[in-house]
């Protein structure tokens, strides 16, 4: 079947992609016992995890009756594995690498998203920084080698009206900032504004940021909390005191700043207090909805759907059926039935 005619499937499908029903319920509030759950993290402790800390640290899971033990992965594609492999309760992903998958077979589910916009972006120093897609033109580009990465090149590229042969692209690895750095690439495509791109101003390179949903690429939410569908179906409760839990310590960490900086760093002594708070404060914001109506965590289902299309047309998946009921709201704090 050809994407043309997967594609209507697809967009009569996934309106039902949410699983949040329009009712309201009371959360209760479960001081007394400790349940155990296991959360593996998408990377090293850094920015985009302070308000995890923060509710580690503070009272959120506690008060929920959790006892969360975090895990740092020996690499960001491990934590879907491990996950569908039974070896963790509860994962930190990205929705492209869910999506992808999905579309090969495994049964996981995004109870909420963790950070709601794109953090990766394209990165260049100095003045001869580029200011705007058509400057890539004849341009060298670092990327990490992820497929959805050099489609979101191709994505830019087209929009621009660029010869996308005049884009030569190097894969660097996780090795981005040292490849733009030595001048081995002009810019680089999979470092985040948030982390990379503070740091690198915090030491006056000068960057300048493109970021992928104000350059071409549907938005999509960067990091998103994953679980197994037969825990979606069987440990609800759970579930839904973990993301309560969740937003509790996110909003402590809009309260104060420090106490995910002070967390971060117990966490990891290696860390730069100063530049934690930095990029911290520049997260902070995509760790909520535009919506104030809406609940932490929350995911749209129709960006979703059209982040789902996008990588149909890209040949990143075959067929819209992994990403049905791809995400859930109904474990959000207000949410369910």
């Amino acid at each position: 079947m050809t994407l043309r005619r997967v594609l209507p499937a697809l967009l009569a499908v996934l309106p039902a992609i949410a699983l949040a029903a329009c009712g309201e319920r009371d959360e209760p509030v479960r001081a007394a016992g400790s349940e155990r759950v296991e959360l593996v993290l998408d990377y090293l402790p850094n920015a985009d995890h302070a308000g995890i800390y923060a509710a580690k640290a503070g009272t959120g899971f506690q008060q929920a009756g959790l006892d969360v033990r975090l895990r740092t992965p020996s690499d960001p594609s491990a934590p879907l594995k491990l996950l569908s492999a039974g070896r963790a309760d509860l994962a930190i992903s990205y929705e492209p690498e869910l999506l992808l998958a999905r579309a090969k077979g495994a049964k996981l589910v995004a109870i909420g998203a963790l950070v709601q916009k794109p953090l990766t972006s394209i990165i260049s120093l100095g003045d001869k920084a580029i200011v705007e897609p058509g400057q890539l033109e004849d341009k060298k580009v670092g990327t990490a080698g992820l497929p959805y990465q050099d489609a979101y090149l191709k994505t830019i590229v087209d929009r621009a009206g660029i010869d996308p042969q005049s884009v030569r692209t190097i894969n660097v690895g996780f090795n981005l900032v040292p490849a733009l750095l030595t001048k081995r690439v002009d810019a680089t495509l999979g470092a985040f504004w948030n982390i990379e791109g503070v740091e690198l101003k915090r030491r006056d390179r000068k960057p300048r940021i493109l970021r992928m949903d104000q350059v071409g690429v549907p938005t999509y939410n960067e990091l998103v909390i994953v679980a197994r569908e037969r825990d979606v179906r069987e440990r609800g409760a759970l579930l839904r005191r973990f993301m309560r839990a969740l937003a509790v310590g996110h909003r402590a960490l809009r309260d104060d700043i420090e106490v995910g900086v002070k967390a971060l760093v117990k966490a990891n002594p290696d860390l730069d207090t100063k530049l934690q708070r930095a990029q911290i404060k520049a997260t902070l914001p995509v760790f909520f909805p535009e919506d104030e109506d809406r609940p932490f965590g929350y995911q749209d289902p129709v960006a979703w759907k059209r982040y789902t299309r996008w990588m149909l047309d890209n040949d990143l998946i075959s067929s819209p059926a992994g990403a049905n009921r791809a995400l859930t709201n109904e474990f959000l704090p207000g949410e369910g039935i």
